[in-house]
């Protein structure tokens, strides 16, 4: 059998392509078990005087192969690519660390310094981790620029060992004036959860020169994500974000809006199969509005998007330059939205951007909203397990889950404020005199939903009584101009959180609802006449508006002029229905 075996592995290597300082053994199958059994393989190695690369994946390599193996590379101090992947199919668990510890002792033994290291698709879990965990943490991986663990199960322990390893090997490469720059780091498909992934966001956070991180499929929910979010913001080079398939939902999609933001060098995000949902694309398109200047691919496919909120994000998506694709396949825009999107998107010359809407799950019946709000307590109880240290690396503070940049002011309002804030009538408005500006001393832009709420209030007591009437409109402009004095991601989470007050969307878990009042709409219609309220905001409001009429019935009349007041103030920034 020994003999076979050397027998298929000087056939292989005759197939083997050596040159540019590259050995590969690419996918030729082989079983490599003793030392015996690489002894050709172990002659190459040796004769390859400027060894820089060096391709195992799709082998496997048993304990004494990879001893023999890595006696050769000990004198290989020029190797700086290390393509392992798949490499250890039908190996015992435990024979896999100790492969790679022969490995990676025999790397840092030569005085290599690595840049990049492929070991995915190998089922190692967290003792594989402990396999090269000395490795990560030598000079050998000092220079790393690309890891690649994909596919390896690590499980939430692995995440941690890793992340343990990658923070030793920045903070010693710093003490010696090169510190490590890790620019590249994949890793999905590993069963990190929220523990792994606040772990490894503390890494990321430290390094600050990743461009481009993948880890989708990875079980990581809100805390994890926010902590993620929290760490992509310190990474001002990063290029491509991948989550796919882990889920945000309403707040971890704030988070990673907010992060977002504040980079300018993002191609990339791939948030798909995510629950991103309607509050968080709507956030996610007041980034494009206002941030990601050379943004190329978006995805948000399969997030449980409804029809006017994934309208928003292709209104955002159009007017970007670079833009190649948007993918919001797999949503609940049902057919008329569908058709509505690519109208959309035609109207501006931008059809070739949207990719194919085939799997769309159709408009959200009434009956998914008691499945929406079990699905929210569900979440929340998972996250009050975490622990607090998870907590407080995701940065969590707003109980509407929206990170800000800023302490929000205390109130500074009177007792007369206060007591008409409680309990407003006409009646106590009027008393209050010119101190009812005061009122927007009551607005916090870190928190919509309150905010939304206060408005709300306000603007209930409108009516046609002149004095009243001005009053209140008064009172509104002072409130509404704070509302939208913050960022623009600030300003499109306060309208959408209004919106959802309204009943025009369905947000995530129990929403108290206003009843809406042609008051409510006479107001708005007031606001959004004024130099404060920008164009693109009056486009969100026009694109739920629009398609939210049935909801609006009973106020038709104050809907009506809302609309056409929105379609003749902004004409070139809205969307007709």
């Amino acid at each position: 059998m020994a003999s076979d075996n050397i027998a298929q592995l000087a056939d292989a290597l005759s197939k083997t392509h050596v040159g540019d300082g590259e050995l590969s053994y690419k996918g030729l199958g082989l079983k490599l078990d003793s030392a015996e059994s690489v002894q050709d393989l172990v002659r190459e190695i040796e004769q390859c005087q400027d060894l820089r690369a060096f391709r195992l994946e799709g082998n496997t390599l048993g304990v004494e192969a990879a001893r023999a193996i890595a006696k050769a590379l000990e004198r290989k101090g020029h190797l700086q690519r290390c393509y392992w992947s798949d490499m250890f199919t039908g190996r015992l668990r435990s024979e896999i660390p100790t492969a790679l510890r022969s490995l990676g002792s025999a790397l840092m033994c030569a005085g290599a310094r690595l840049t990049e290291l492929d070991l995915s698709d190998n089922a190692f879990g967290p003792d594989g981790v402990k396999g090269i965990e000395q490795l990560l943490k030598s000079p050998t991986c000092y220079t790393l620029r690309e890891l690649r663990l994909n596919n390896c199960g690590m499980g939430i322990g692995g995440g941690k060992i890793l992340a343990d390893a990658l923070m030793e090997g920045h903070r010693e490469s710093s003490a010696l004036g090169s510190p490590l720059k890790l620019k590249v780091f994949i890793a999905g498909r590993n069963r990190l959860e929220n523990e792994g992934a606040c772990a490894l966001a503390k890494a990321f956070k430290l390094m600050g020169s990743l461009e481009e991180i993948h880890m989708p499929q990875n079980g990581i929910n809100y805390t994890g994500v926010t902590a993620l979010a929290s760490a992509v913001r310190h990474n001002p080079e990063l290029r491509v974000l991948n989550f796919n398939d882990n889920t945000f939902t309403k707040r971890g999609t704030l988070a990673m809006a907010q992060a977002l933001k504040h980079l300018r060098n993002v191609q990339v995000i791939n948030f798909g199969d995510c629950l991103v949902r309607s509050e968080g694309a709507i956030a996610l398109a007041a980034v494009l509005r206002g941030g990601l200047p050379i943004l190329t691919e978006l995805n948000l496919s399969f997030g449980e998007i409804t029809e006017a909120a994934a309208l928003v994000v292709a209104q955002a998506s159009a007017g970007k330059s670079h833009m190649e694709k948007l993918d919001l396949n797999g949503n609940c825009l049902g057919e008329d939205g569908c058709d509505a999107l690519r109208d959309a998107m035609d109207q501006r010359d931008r059809g070739d951007l949207l990719s194919s809407l085939s799997d769309d799950e159709g408009e959200p019946d009434d009956d998914d909203e008691e499945e929406d709000e079990e699905e929210e307590e569900e979440e929340e109880d998972d996250e009050s397990d975490d622990s607090n240290e998870s907590s407080e690396e995701a940065g969590s503070g707003k109980e509407d889950g929206f990170i800000t940049d800023d302490s929000p002011t205390k109130p500074t309002c009177s007792a007369e404020v206060m007591a008409f804030v409680s309990a407003p009538t006409v009646e106590r408005l009027l008393q209050l005199g010119e101190t009812r500006v005061t009122v927007q001393h009551l607005v916090d832009t870190s928190n919509p939903h309150k905010s939304a709420e206060l408005l709300l209030k306000v603007a209930s007591l409108y009516s046609d009584e002149p004095e009243a009437k001005d009053a209140v409109l008064e009172t509104i402009d002072a409130v509404l101009k704070k509302c939208l004095s913050g960022s623009e991601l600030q300003s499109y989470c306060f309208l959408s959180t209004l919106l959802l007050l309204m009943g025009l969307f369905k947000g995530e878990g129990k929403v108290k609802k206003t009843s809406v009042l042609p008051g409510h709409l006479r107001c708005l219609d007031h606001g959004v006449r004024q130099s404060y309220f920008k164009a693109d905001y009056a486009s969100l409001l026009l694109t739920f508006l629009s398609r939210s009429r049935q909801t609006l019935q009973s106020c038709s009349g104050a809907r009506d002029a809302l609309i056409s007041t929105l379609e003749h103030t902004h004409p070139t920034h809205t969307d007709k229905p």
